[in-house]
């Protein structure tokens, strides 16, 4: 289910991001970034263990769900914390 999570949270950002790329004021081109990266590091992993154990490809749990949320929130975090340092409208660096 986690590979479920961060797909949709992938595919969203990516249209959002599509849909905003001439004014990408927040980054969104990263967070798109980040979350097909993880994406596809869980779909490998997935694929792996499907191949080597003969497990289950998407596991349906509670767990997993949560596992899946978790990650998305680690991405972004991780995307707000570029923000801030990054400051791209200049908000925390403005001198008066």
């Amino acid at each position: 289910m986690w590979l479920v999570v961060l797909a949709m949270a992938a595919a969203l950002s990516t249209a959002v991001w599509y849909s905003k790329a001439e004014n990408d004021v927040y980054m969104l081109k990263l967070l798109s970034l980040i979350l097909w990266g993880a994406t596809i590091m869980v779909f490998v992993d997935h694929l792996m263990g499907y191949l080597m154990e003969g497990g289950e490809f998407l596991e349906m749990s509670v767990e997993a769900t949560v596992l899946g949320f978790v990650l998305l929130v680690s991405a972004l975090v991780l995307w707000e914390i570029v923000l801030l340092i990054k400051d791209p409208k200049g908000v925390l660096r403005k001198s008066k």
